[in-house]
Order: structure tokens, then sequence, then C-alpha cells
């Protein structure tokens, strides 16, 4: 190929980035806003020019990669714990390493006019809906691993939905079989979550229950409400669970726990 240009490689690049992070926003569970998934995809789009700079030896493209997946992380998901962090680096770059093969493998099989690999970043000067095409398929292969490895370890990770007075809360809750926290007059089950969960809401104080919490990641008192309902996978279920919040007990990127009898029902 003989002319590269920027325009085109910062946008394809862009929308590359984007399915990846969606990606890996899946796996790891991150309760993060497509706002800054964008922003991050952005930045990814700007990294890419470093196609334009004279090839590295090997080794130093990988860890030069390596430290741009730190980047572009950090831009997208923010701060946390340094465990967490590199879990999410590490998943982000074994995404883009999957991918590159992928589509190493494509160039090779197919030799699509226009495209290009430099510098470990991908280039297609090819129309807009080939590229498409392209990027999608392989983000439903690398999605199909995703979802071929959960049924392999039987992830416990499910997505909450919960809506309150018509604002909706979307975040990633793990299975725990030992969760036996129950609303001590009702007896219905709990679900618990960090109060960042829930941004700004705050309960009605009329409505909240005081309920006592004992588990492996930690144990006290939590603020109890009902939502107007509850979406769990995509499967509404009883509305009249309670919602428990707690501060400073959950580490990573899952900030809830969901009793089992949630899920089994």
């Amino acid at each position: 190929m003989n002319s590269i240009y920027i325009d085109v490689l910062i946008t394809v690049n862009i929308f590359i980035d984007y399915f990846l992070l969606i990606l890996t926003k899946k796996i790891i569970g991150a309760n993060v806003k497509y706002l800054r998934i964008i922003i991050g995809s952005i930045a990814g789009g700007i990294i890419s020019l470093t196609a334009l700079l004279p090839a590295l030896p090997f080794g130093l493209n990988i860890l030069s990669d390596f430290i741009a997946t730190m980047l572009l992380i950090f831009i997208t998901f923010g701060k946390c714990e340094i465990k967490t962090y590199i879990k999410r680096v590490l998943v982000f770059f074994a995404l883009s390493f999957a991918f590159g093969g992928l589509m190493i493998f494509i160039y090779l099989s197919f030799k699509p006019k226009g495209m290009g690999i430099y510098n470990d970043v991908v280039y297609f000067d090819i129309s807009p809906i080939l590229l498409i095409i392209l990027t999608l398929v392989c983000y439903y292969i690398l999605l199909l691993v995703k979802k071929l490895t959960k049924t392999v370890y039987k992830s416990d990770v499910h997505n909450i939905e919960i809506k309150i007075n018509d604002k909706s809360y979307i975040f990633s809750a793990k299975l725990d079989t030992g969760c036996n926290v129950k609303e001590p007059f009702s007896g219905k089950s709990v679900i618990v979550a960090e109060k960042e969960v829930f941004e700004d809401f705050v309960p009605d104080k009329t409505k909240v229950r005081v309920i006592p919490f004992t588990s492996l990641g930690g144990s006290g008192i939590l603020q109890g409400f009902c939502a107007d309902s509850i979406i769990i996978d995509g499967k509404a279920v009883d509305n009249s669970v309670y919602i428990g919040i707690c501060e400073n007990i959950f580490k990573g990127d899952i900030k809830a726990i969901v009793p089992s009898e949630l899920i089994n029902n």
C-alpha cells in the first residue's frame, strides 16, 4: 500500500477500539458509562498514529503496545485498585492480541484490497460497509469465545438492572451462595450493592428498612428499599426484592452480590 490516510487510520481504530472496550467491559463486569468508552475509543484512534512512526524492534513493539493499553484503560475506566487495573489491562491486551491475530488471518487468507498492518496497528482503506462487517465478525467471534469460556468456567457474574423513579441503574453482581441476607420483617431476599452504584440516589426515609448484613465480603447494617423493577440477565424478577446499600465492602469491578435463589428461580 502506497498511502495511509490519517483520517481513515484514526476512524478505523476508533471503531475497532470501541468494540474491544465494550467486550472488555462485558468480561470484567465494570460499571462504566458508555461516554467514557467513546472517549477511550477516540484516545485509541489517536494512539493509532504510532503506525506512522518507524517500525520498532521485536520486543519493544510489544512493550509499546502494552504501555498504550495501560493508558487507554486508565482513560476509559478511571482510577481503581492496582490489582483491578492490571486485570483490566491484561484483558484488553489479550483481546487486542486476539483481534490482531484474526485480522492477520483474514489478511493472509483473503488479501482484502486496501488492508494493512503497520506497527501492530490495523489499517483499512476500504468501504465503511466492509469495515463494519469485518469488525463485527471479529467482535462476535471474540464474544463467542467469551461465552464458551463462561460455559466452561461457569461464570457467577450477572447483569442487574434496577429502575427507581424512572431512572435505571445497571451494574454487575456476583452470585453469592452464602448470602443469606433477608429483610427481617418480610423475609424477602436482598441484593447487596455499594452506594456508588446508585450515584446520587437518596432513598425515601419513610420507606427505608434496616437490614442486618453478614457475608464473606463484610458485615454491618444496610439501608434497604424496594425498587420499581428489577431485571437480572434480561429477565424480570419480583420487584418486592430488597436492595441493600453498603459502603466500602466490595473490591474490584464487582460492586454487588445477588443471592442464588434469584438466579435459580
